[in-house]
């Protein structure tokens, strides 16, 4: 159910784009998005990332509809991804390990945190400008399609990769303590 809950806006986006178009879709998108933060509140989940991600869609969803200028939410996901790798690089430079916070429960090495928090940063920078150059110099259909299917793609190989590499200290830390 959460991981429905998260993606809600963007199927929606999705077939509302199919559907209606660009415009069409920019409106169900901040409706969804009302919707999902309302759901996520209901369940106590709501967290910063939400409300980011929720002003994001409204500020340039909004200048969307108010301007009818399909450029503005082309630009939301280069800004919530840039957003999100200076904020994981800030928090870094200032000597916190953010990704600790969101992942909590997880005991890893300062080492293995720093690591993990640069390869987020340089992957939330690539995806931003990745998201520039379609939104920029390709057809809004392909755009669609790339923010819909290929940055999820990307961001889920992204995350298994993490995964893989995270797999090896949980091992040794299950083996440690059991020692």
């Amino acid at each position: 159910m959460q991981l429905l809950a998260d993606f809600f806006p963007l199927i929606l986006f999705f077939a509302a784009f199919k559907l209606g178009g660009i415009m069409v879709a920019t409106g169900v998108a901040i409706v969804a998005s009302v919707v999902q933060i309302a759901w996520f509140h209901h369940q106590r989940k709501l967290s910063a990332v939400h409300w980011l991600s929720f002003a994001i869609i409204v500020v340039f969803g909004g200048a969307t509809l108010l301007l009818q200028d399909e450029n503005f939410i082309k630009w939301k996901p280069t800004v919530l991804y840039a957003t999100f790798a200076v904020i994981l690089a800030g928090g870094k430079l200032a000597g916190r390990d953010l990704l600790a916070h969101v992942m909590k429960g997880l005991e890893l090495p300062p080492a293995v945190w720093t690591r993990l928090t640069w390869a987020w940063t340089a992957f939330f920078a690539a995806m931003a400008v990745a998201n520039w150059y379609v939104a920029f110099h390709y057809p809004t259909s392909t755009w669609v399609n790339f923010k819909v299917w290929g940055a999820l793609g990307l961001c889920l190989l992204f995350a298994l990769g993490q995964g893989l590499f995270l797999a090896r200290y949980m091992g040794a830390e299950q083996t440690t303590t059991e020692s």
